[in-house]
């Protein structure tokens, strides 16, 4: 049977037009609305996908996220270095909460779930890797291998549908259930939040430590909320860009919440040190956080590792596409640590952690797949128009 899904194709020629698109830095709808529409994605009547076997349900998504990797992909911004990770046509939409059209251990049909994406040993039907064996399947070896075409996750693997369809299949290992308690509008945020949660784990933050978040889009956000409930840190300091975003951002537990030009002066205030302006570039600061979250995709890097002191932490929680001057980073003998996807325990931790977090109001803009280049053009430039997370809704006609 045949049903509505966006689909994305590889195209070259698409990929460096929206590299240019984005380059030219043009500001709110203009390149939105430019960026969608060179985007190599396409709504098309696709085929459902075959269950691959044995312990795999069709899903039918209720809503399902756009990503900042996903408007990465379609504006040509994610880095070449992914490519051979991937297997197109696919359809994308990775964060999802969904129906289950078919019983599985745990799991009768008509199952509320929301999905862990990343297609690891298990659902590629391989003995587990050391990773997948530790219950790290998001650093698995054997992303291209087994029974599945290339994928890192679903959403990315032209073998198992998407988020962005009315239906796609997955694995038993891939699903969680959800509570009666926590609305769809919540659950969609499970994924991203479970990301938030394995970044902040990852980066072991001291007790009292002082953190920097750059970037309050949905990623900075949910990082402000998992360090809150696992971790002892003292003050947090948030970059943000837009007012809604500074709200959420107090809303969460940020301690200040500011501009990128007044941050290296807030830290030296908090933390003591001096700031330095190079001939070139941007200034830095001797001294500064203990921990520092790149919550970006672009640039955050540099400021990152020009806020944190010596032998200080940055973690890349977003998803770079740009480079970054290093010299701090011999300099000042930082550590990096980078954040992907999600691993062993982190799932349970975020349902649990989202059922009393403040996230109401999160999901302020639903679309239907008919009606993507708008989603594409709202999400774009979500910051600026107040919006937080941007869905599907692949029922709406």
């Amino acid at each position: 049977m045949k049903q509505q899904a966006l689909e994305y194709h590889r195209s070259p020629s698409r990929y460096f037009a929206g590299r240019v698109v984005t380059g030219t830095r043009m500001g709110g709808r203009v390149s939105g609305t430019v960026a969608a529409k060179v985007a190599p994605l396409k709504h098309v009547q696709r085929q459902d996908p075959d269950l691959p076997g044995t312990g795999w349900t069709r899903v039918r998504p209720l809503l399902s996220g756009i990503c900042g990797s996903d408007l990465g992909l379609l504006t040509g911004r994610n880095s070449p270095y992914l490519s051979p990770l991937i297997s197109t046509p696919f359809v994308p939409g990775h964060e999802v909460v969904g129906e289950t059209l078919d019983d599985l251990d745990g799991l009768p049909k008509g199952s509320r779930v929301v999905l862990d994406p990343v297609l690891g040993c298990v659902p590629r039907g391989l003995e587990p890797c050391p990773n997948c064996a530790m219950g790290q399947h998001s650093r698995c070896d054997n992303i291209t291998a087994g029974k599945l075409t290339p994928g890192i996750q679903t959403g990315f693997c032209a073998d198992t549908g998407g988020g962005w369809s009315r239906q796609f299949v997955a694995h038993r290992s891939q699903l969680h259930a959800v509570p009666d308690t926590l609305p769809d509008e919540t659950a969609v945020l499970v994924e991203p939040l479970a990301c938030a949660v394995h970044t902040v784990k990852r980066a072991d933050v001291p007790p009292d430590a002082t953190v920097l978040i750059i970037g309050a889009g949905t990623v900075g956000l949910l990082t402000i909320l998992a360090l809150r409930a696992f971790t002892k840190a003292g003050p947090i300091v948030v970059i943000a860009k837009h007012p809604r975003q500074r709200e959420r951002a107090r809303e969460l537990g940020a301690t200040d919440v500011i501009g990128s030009d007044r941050a290296l002066r807030t830290l030296r205030r908090k933390t003591g040190g001096f700031v330095l302006k190079p001939e070139l570039g941007e200034e830095f600061l001797l001294g500064g956080a203990d921990v520092a979250f790149d919550c970006t995709s672009g640039s955050g890097m540099t400021t990152a590792t020009r806020a944190v002191k010596a032998g200080g932490t940055v973690v890349m929680a977003g998803m770079p596409n740009s480079g970054a001057d290093l010299t701090p980073v011999w300099f000042r003998e930082l550590n990096i640590v980078g954040g992907y996807a999600s691993g062993g325990e982190d799932f349970p931790d975020a349902i649990g952690l989202a059922q009393d977090a403040p996230l109401k109001g999160f999901v302020d803009a639903v679309y239907s797949l008919r009606r993507w280049t708008e989603a594409v053009q709202h999400a774009t430039s979500a910051g600026r128009l107040g919006s937080t997370k941007v869905v599907f809704n692949p029922r709406l006609d």
